[in-house]
């Protein structure tokens, strides 16, 4: 899904021109996969900053799923930081069967992504898929999705098809994420009914009053769409640096946080590098955890390397 609403620099350096003192030695490269979806951006910028103290030099190429998959397999790219599961899975098994690519971690807890209400909607009642085609006329029998070709537009299509919840008779309309957004916030701003995908971490649910419905049939994935967001790097790299390994075992966020970067980044659009470092300075412990176990490529501890660097 690409919600992101700036594009990023391709091929420069992150974490450049922030006053970081490099270690004498050559850096260590290590190149990012990045789509232009905000929250990957912002972990992104953050594990540059976090690892340019100990001497990694990290790069990003802004390039869609499908080349950062590419990447990975090639070995062009190392890290990606945006493997959203399950809806990416038919892009990541192959891969992983072909041992061209491992999975480091789930970075976000609390992911999910399903059917959304506003909150007074959600108080009149409709509170499941179950409840939807009792109101039907309320909403118009539409649904709003965020962009043909997505796991969720085929997710819906399919449950249309199959008049899956009495589905048969609604229309899925599909625009993109900023026109489904403005959408339900145009609807909300009148306390009028909508429908929408919503997900999690994203700005949505900290600016909108909203809710998610409750799905038995889990059409958007067990745990009524409860997902992963993973990191993965290439295998050959990963088992080249495990101690880049370590690191990306406890580079870990809460959705809550991670709505906050889409927000500050995505929907405030303030700087890269600030949202970055603004996330840092007011977390240090989560910073002094992601590097437990952690050194720099000369050897010593990361955490006092790092607190120092960045005035922690």
């Amino acid at each position: 899904m690409s919600h992101s609403l700036r594009p990023l620099l391709v091929g420069l350096p992150l974490a450049a021109g922030i006053g970081m003192a490099m270690p004498a030695q050559a850096a260590e490269q290590l190149r990012f996969g990045v789509p232009s979806w905000p929250g990957i951006t912002v972990k992104t910028e953050i594990a540059s900053q976090l690892l340019a103290p100990l001497g990694y030099q990290a790069r990003t190429d802004d390039v869609g799923l499908q080349v950062i998959y590419q990447g990975m397999e090639s070995g062009d790219l190392d890290v990606f930081l945006g493997g959203w599961l399950p809806a990416q899975e038919p892009m990541l098994t192959p891969l992983e069967d072909k041992g061209s690519v491992t999975r480091i971690a789930n970075n976000v807890d609390g992911a999910q992504m399903t059917l959304a209400v506003p909150e007074y909607v959600y108080e009149q009642g409709v509170t499941s898929f179950e409840d939807l085609d009792a109101h039907r006329d309320m909403f118009e029998g539409q649904i709003h999705g965020f962009g043909a070709g997505s796991a969720a537009s085929e997710i819906l299509n399919k449950a249309i098809d199959n008049d899956t919840w009495g589905l048969g008779d609604w229309q899925l309309v599909d625009t993109s994420t900023v026109g489904m957004l403005s959408a339900a916030r145009d609807a909300i701003s009148r306390e009028e009914p909508i429908v929408w995908v919503g997900w999690t971490p994203h700005w949505m649910n900290l600016e909108l009053p909203m809710r998610y419905l409750d799905d038995s049939k889990n059409l958007f994935g067990e745990g009524n769409g409860a997902s992963q967001v993973l990191t993965l790097m290439s295998a050959d790299y990963a088992e080249a640096h495990p101690n880049l390994t370590t690191f990306f075992e406890n580079f870990t966020f809460t959705a809550e946080q991670q709505s906050w970067m889409i927000k500050a980044f995505g929907l405030d659009e303030k700087e890269l590098d600030s949202v970055a470092t603004t996330w840092i300075q007011d977390h240090p412990e989560r910073v002094e955890a992601m590097l437990d176990g952690v050194t720099t490529t000369d050897g010593d501890a990361a955490w006092p390397v790092v607190k120092e660097a960045l005035s922690l």
